[in-house]
């Protein structure tokens, strides 16, 4: 029996269904980083506030049991005295976050500026791995420039202010889950993952 309901009057085949499947993950990709973007444009001090303290909680937390873990195994595992001063470390950078929320957010800043560089360097990575196998490029690619973009102005203009990166966070989310979107419904066979 044919299932003509792509319009080929083709049966489907695996390929059909993995291409389905990866189209589903990229919208919702897509749909999750817009989501992400109007919260942080709706409240932007508040989004800060809870980064800052979810990060200080894991902070803590993962201290706590790399500490432990450094302790209860320092008999059998060598190098254990690294995992103790990791634990050290994550707690104090911890406390300092609960303590002085100002100077975490300007660390937190920096973190996301090189993150974006970095994720827009492996996503330039990948759109060429795209183009190279004659897959469609141009949206991975434009995605690559924005991350880099935006990591960069991140950088130049730290004074601006955190609500300005908050600003900038937001916008980048919704541009970004627009561009994820419009790759998803764009692709005719299967939408690239970058």
């Amino acid at each position: 029996m044919v299932d003509a309901s792509d319009g080929t009057g083709r049966a489907p085949t695996a390929e059909d269904a993995t291409s389905h499947g990866v189209r589903g993950l990229v919208v919702l990709r897509g749909v999750l980083v817009l989501l992400f973007g109007l919260a942080v444009l709706v409240t932007p001090g508040l989004a800060l506030l809870v980064l800052i303290y979810v990060f200080a909680a894991y902070a803590l937390v993962d201290g706590v049991v790399a500490v432990v873990l450094g302790i209860r195994h320092r008999g059998e595992r060598p190098g254990w005295g690294w995992a103790v001063a990791q634990g050290v470390v994550s707690v104090v950078a911890g406390l300092a976050a609960f303590a002085l929320p100002g100077t975490a957010a300007l660390f937190f800043l920096y973190v996301v500026a090189f993150w974006a560089i970095v994720a827009g360097v492996v996503t330039a990575v990948s759109a060429n791995e795209v183009r190279r196998h004659g897959g469609p490029w141009g949206w991975v690619a434009g995605r690559a420039v924005l991350d880099v973009l935006f990591g960069v102005l991140l950088l130049l203009w730290p004074a601006s202010g955190i609500l300005a990166m908050l600003w900038l966070v937001g916008t980048f989310a919704l541009a970004a889950g627009v561009l994820l979107l419009v790759q998803a419904v764009g692709s005719r066979t299967h939408p690239a993952l970058g």
